[in-house]
């Protein structure tokens, strides 16, 4: 499969400097970072697709080649624009302000956030609330204070990076920056690890957090605690943890953004007579008048009884849908009281019943029509 234009890929045009590549590859890359879309396969692409296409066109030399001949121009150096080992030095290059990049040394990496699914009832997430949450994360090693290294060690400076955590690779015309194989990026070599972390400066951990969850969240809603995800590399800021809201099936009410729904079953007498039942809301219950001749699906709305959304100051409706219920289990008597309900009525069939007589005169002109 041919690969895209790499120009196309940021979309800059072919004289764009190197601060609007820049910023263009810094766009993308917030975009489509695997850790905002776990499990996309298809943002993973695209992640990777602009990294190699910010690679080539940042660097004088690969980008010249690139405008003369192309694809072909930079595949002598392909090996380090599509893996994952080239992949930290761009990322802090383009990123480094952000996440505390420490120029021309050892470099600080923010974090990895986490997330977690939180649950609530429907009159949990109107209302708000303090949940308690417990999830796995990564503390720093109090053994070490994070660095690898056994107490009363320290980690020594790579003699193959000198400390810089990158070296140079030559690649034909070309000469590559990568991530050093011998620290992995890190400028500094543990001789002597630390027994209770292994050397990696964290340990696993449970975590319980009290978080506020404001009235009138909503299924997938996010609440952001900052700071609570996983801690950073190299003194690098902790990640944040997203706790996305899900809320369970009322067995009453439906909601829809600002608006609650539910379904009011009613008998036929009260739907003919008309009459006043108890309706509940989630502020209590409230009185609903059905007038009389009330038909089955009926829309009742009851303004103010709905939801306020955590992201607006309107407060919704509370919609009620008449359910007309059959009688059912009806004794030998009522049988007959309905029995002769039907014959008082049926020499005026149309004056009660008027869509039912509607109905029937259109499928009579319709079989009428067959014949002819």
């Amino acid at each position: 499969m041919a690969k895209s234009d790499y120009y196309d890929v940021l979309g800059v045009s072919r004289d764009a400097g190197d601060v609007e590549l820049k910023k263009a590859y810094r766009r993308l890359a917030m975009k489509f970072h695997p850790d905002r879309n776990p499990g996309d396969a298809r943002a993973e692409e695209k992640f990777k697709e602009a990294k190699e296409a910010y690679d080539v066109l940042s660097d004088r030399q690969k980008r010249a080649a690139y405008d003369q001949f192309g694809h072909a121009g930079v595949e002598a150096g392909a090996g380090g624009f599509s893996g994952g080992a080239g992949f930290r030095n761009i990322f802090d290059e383009v990123f480094g302000d952000i996440f505390g990049g420490r120029g021309g040394g050892q470099r600080v990496y923010r974090g990895a956030d986490l997330r977690y699914e939180l649950e609530l009832g429907l009159e949990e997430a109107v209302a708000g609330t303090t949940s308690r949450i417990r999830f796995p994360t990564e503390a720093v090693c109090e053994g070490c204070s994070g660095t690898g290294a056994a107490p009363g060690t320290s980690p020594s400076t790579c003699g193959t990076c000198g400390g810089q955590g990158q070296v140079r690779v030559q690649q034909g015309f070309f000469s590559i920056q990568q991530t050093c194989p011998r620290c992995r990026g890190a400028g500094t070599i543990i001789t002597d690890p630390c027994r209770e972390c292994r050397g990696r400066g964290k340990v696993q951990r449970e975590k319980t957090l009290s978080v506020t969850i404001p009235p009138g969240v909503d299924t997938g809603d996010r609440i952001r605690v900052g700071g609570e995800g996983q801690p950073g590399e190299q003194g690098g800021p902790p990640g944040d943890l997203y706790v996305e809201i899900q809320v369970r099936a009322h067995p009453i009410f439906v909601r829809d953004g600002a608006n609650l729904y539910c379904e009011v079953p009613i008998g036929f007498t009260m739907a003919a007579l008309g009459g006043e039942l108890e309706v509940p809301t989630l502020d209590g219950r409230v009185n609903l008048k059905i007038p009389a001749e009330t038909q089955t699906g009926r829309l009742f709305r009851l303004r103010g009884k709905g939801v306020r959304p955590a992201r607006d100051t309107t407060t919704g409706d509370l919609v009620c849908k008449v359910a007309v219920e059959t009688p059912v289990n009806l004794s030998q008597r009522q049988k007959e009281l309905l029995s002769e309900l039907d014959e008082a009525m049926r020499d005026s069939r149309n004056t009660h019943d008027p869509k039912a007589t509607s109905w029937f005169d259109s499928v009579k002109e319709f079989f009428e029509g067959l014949r002819t």
